[in-house]
């Protein structure tokens, strides 16, 4: 019996998955509003500081296939378990870093065991939610993505502006921790996962049966292109906010972030419009809504930039759960490899764009950032449209 809306199960599901979304991206995205004070303590560049994430994500995308093959044989809660309590831990352990060579290194290793949740808590709703209720569930699990990313980047630039970047570190692990327990006693164990021998030849044969499918293929680049473009703003408004002719400081920019709280609206609502309406018009109508609030952090009055933020932020979110569902809807089989994938492709563009990024801040200054953005999120209507035509076409084929 496949778990549905309206059910205590279902409650107790998407809470321990919000929570576990809520420890994974607090942690992940916890460098980002101190790439300032990096490059002041460290003496490095702001691509240089944007490192902190960018190595991350990295070490994120490449583990994701592997956590995802992994997960086939040994379970899902297990795996799940695992990530988020050595992501506490190594936040914990972040905050002594004697050198930004160190830092590195353990967020690479944090990005390691940060794959342990993402692909493995999408497949694991593709496996145990009813069909009618999987765009809720999803579009819950994104928006405790968007909260932990909020909260994360308010505690860090407040804590830092109050004491320093580690002392927000070591409250961000400690929280994270605590956070765990909840998980491991709220999250039902699985009913239709079916573990498979560990053959690395049969899961890099299924890994290239995925890449053969056209659609995937769409849903891959549009996860690339899309938090690509997404990071890379992310990465450098604290740059423009604290400088002329803002000047904010660093806990007034870490509540900017605040805007994340529409993301976890958006993602919820994109899910249930997408179960009425179809997934490829609300994929589009969410893309163009983020292309629009990019547009609208050009002019110089804060108030605009403000709006662009959030306008920018409510069209990724909520682009980010159509395009997740779909993959577990398009994938027939062996769904957290199909996630795996996809998520790759996500983070290994946020790694790309937010890098990047950092060359156009730094010889175009701000409208060089946001007309990088825009080529990517171009690039992600292109792939939509390429997408609802093969779509209609496997449709009509069947």
């Amino acid at each position: 019996m496949y778990i549905q809306k309206g059910t205590r199960e279902f409650r107790l599901a998407n809470l321990a998955l919000f929570a576990a979304g809520f420890i994974i991206f607090a942690n992940l995205y916890i460098t980002q509003p101190v790439f300032p004070q990096f490059s002041e303590e460290f003496h490095v560049s702001p691509a240089v500081a944007s490192l902190s994430l960018s190595t991350a994500t990295v070490a994120l995308s490449i583990s994701l296939i592997f956590f995802g093959s992994l997960s086939e044989a040994w379970g899902r809660k297990r795996l799940m378990t695992f990530s988020i309590f050595a992501a506490s831990l190594l936040t914990i352990a972040l905050a002594f870093s004697p050198s930004f060579e160190i830092l590195l290194l353990l967020r690479i290793i944090q990005g390691i065991v940060f794959a342990g949740i993402p692909a493995i808590a999408m497949a694991y709703l593709g496996e145990e939610m009813d069909p009618s209720s999987l765009g809720v569930a999803m579009g819950l699990y994104i928006s405790g993505n968007s909260v932990g990313g909020l909260s994360g980047r308010i505690i860090m630039g407040t804590v830092t502006d109050l004491f320093s970047w580690k002392i927000g570190m070591l409250s961000l692990g400690i929280l994270s921790l605590l956070v765990s327990i909840y998980f491991v006693w709220a999250l039902p164990a699985s009913r239709h996962f079916e573990p498979k021998p560990l053959q690395l030849k049969s899961l890099t044969k299924s890994l290239f049966t995925h890449l053969k499918d056209p659609g995937l293929l769409c849903l891959f680049g549009i996860a690339f292109t899309l938090m690509g473009g997404f990071v890379t703003l992310y990465n450098y408004i604290s740059y423009k906010l604290l400088g002329e002719p803002y000047n904010l400081s660093t806990t007034i920019v870490g509540w900017i972030f605040i805007v994340y709280l529409v993301g976890t609206f958006s993602s919820a609502w994109f899910g249930s419009l997408s179960d009425q309406f179809g997934r490829g018009k609300v994929l589009f109508a969410g893309i163009l809504i983020m292309l629009s609030g990019a547009l609208l952090t050009l002019p110089v009055p804060l108030l605009i930039k403000i709006l662009g933020l959030i306008v920018f932020t409510f069209g990724f979110f909520g682009s980010h759960s159509i395009a997740s569902s779909w993959v577990s809807h398009r994938a027939k089989k062996n769904k957290a490899q199909a996630s795996s994938l996809y998520l790759f492709s996500y983070y290994f563009g946020s790694s790309v764009g937010g890098t990047t990024g950092g060359v156009f801040w730094s010889l175009f200054g701000w409208n060089g950032v946001i007309a990088f953005i825009s080529a990517f999120i171009t690039l992600s209507l292109l792939l939509a449209v390429i997408l609802n035509l093969t779509s209609r076409r496997s449709n009509n084929e069947q």
